[in-house]
């Protein structure tokens, strides 16, 4: 099983990017959505706006878990030739953090749907740069590989 990932390493690998590319374009935008949620005082509008989050939210869990199966995949392939290496222990780390955040999201959606939100337009401001933050630590471990 092994040799057949190795020998596909390149599609998994390119598959992978893809799929995460079109997860994040989504985690990137849907915070956004939040802040006008948060900050919109017409029911209208909340009313379109918990709509168009839980769409975007189902659309890209998709995108999130190929994500994770090709990259558990490549991990597979690595690990059946050599030991894992250090840096790529700390990305996972951090991709842990990215699907906490992902799962979170869920629990937000849930929030504005009940009308139980509490936080600020400005507080989710602040939550949409976590992930643009733990991107670049991702993609410069992944293509530096410092360890």
């Amino acid at each position: 099983m092994s040799t057949f990932f190795l020998q596909h390493y390149e599609w998994l690998k390119a598959f992978h990017i893809i799929f995460m590319v079109a997860w994040f374009a989504g985690i990137f935008y849907l915070p956004r959505l939040f802040v006008y949620h948060a900050e919109s005082e017409n029911a209208q509008v909340q009313a379109q706006l918990i709509v168009m989050e839980r769409r975007l939210l189902y659309f890209i869990t998709p995108f999130a878990l190929f994500t994770l199966i090709l990259g558990l995949m490549m991990t597979y392939a690595i690990a059946s030739v050599s030991a894992i290496p250090v840096w790529l222990h700390i990305k996972f780390a951090l991709v842990g953090a990215l699907y906490a955040y992902h799962i979170y999201c869920f629990r937000l959606l849930r929030q504005f749907r009940d009308g139980l939100n509490t936080r600020s337009g400005k507080w989710f401001r602040v939550f949409n740069e976590a992930p643009v933050l733990l991107l670049f630590a991702v993609v410069l471990l992944a293509v530096i590989k410092p360890w």
